[in-house]
């Protein structure tokens, strides 16, 4: 199921109107001490993996290459981070679109481990909508539902970048990648508890850079983190992502009734 596996011929025949890609969007960016730059990217690749896996039987489904570089102007000041602009990674996805269309996809999944790729996504799947007809679902697995019980809602508001998931996701995906963690909360003081105005999950979002989070660009506890709880979050996020590549491959394209 892997687009870079086939051949061009390949293509040609299997490519039609059923058939959905997935594009696996990451990043490579700075998440404190504790985790590698990669953490997005790998993240993004493995919740695709998986949850093709879980695809029930004749569901036609490709994964395209994951991009490892995405739109990273709230991590650009930290060493490590390659940070596309914003016109950059629309410019990127437009080009995959054109792509793709040429190859007769019309059905397209763009799945994101980075939030900070969201708008391009936006921007860029609206624009393949009107260029080509094609469906385009857009999705990141921080608008998932919260699986129940396995967090307190304040580390799932105030922790959105290396906090508990990130960290717990990482410890069962990679562990060998995943140094020591130390309790902190450094958004903390900034995050009253109230959903009004906040960095994510609030009514009014800041548009905020890393170093605003806290000193040492994280946000949240990792040290909530555990394997277990990573392998749960991985088996939930894969089940909502099975049902959204489902759903792509029966809902009717654009100008169909």
């Amino acid at each position: 199921m892997d687009w870079s596996d086939l051949t061009t011929v390949a293509v040609a025949e299997r490519v039609n109107d059923r058939t959905v890609a997935v594009l696996p969007l990451g990043a490579t960016e700075q998440h404190g001490g504790h985790l590698p730059l990669a953490t997005d990217t790998l993240i993004a690749r493995a919740l695709v993996e998986r949850a093709i896996h879980r695809l029930p039987a004749g569901t036609d489904v490709l994964q395209l290459p994951t991009l490892a570089l995405g739109q990273g102007m709230e991590h650009a000041d930290w060493p490590g981070t390659l940070a596309l602009s914003p016109a950059t990674m629309e410019a990127l996805l437009d080009d995959l679109g054109d792509s793709l269309a040429r190859s007769g996809l019309r059905r397209l999944v763009i799945f994101t481990a980075h939030g900070g790729n969201g708008a391009a996504m936006e921007h860029a799947g609206l624009r393949m909508r009107r260029r080509h007809g094609m469906l385009v679902v857009k999705s990141c697995y921080f608008d998932f539902p919260r699986p129940a019980q396995l967090l307190a809602d304040r580390e799932w508001d105030v922790g959105i970048h290396g906090g508990a998931v990130e960290t717990a996701i990482m410890q069962a995906l990679h562990p060998r990648q995943v140094g020591p963690v130390q309790p902190s909360d450094p958004v903390g003081a900034h995050h009253p508890e109230t959903s009004t105005l906040g960095y994510e999950n609030a009514s009014g979002r800041i548009a905020w850079l890393a170093e605003d989070i806290g000193p040492d660009g994280v946000a949240g506890d990792a040290s909530l983190a555990t394997p277990q709880l990573g392998e749960r979050l991985v088996a939930h996020y894969a089940d909502e992502l099975t049902a959204i590549l489902t759903r792509a491959g029966s809902w009717p394209l654009p100008g169909q009734p």
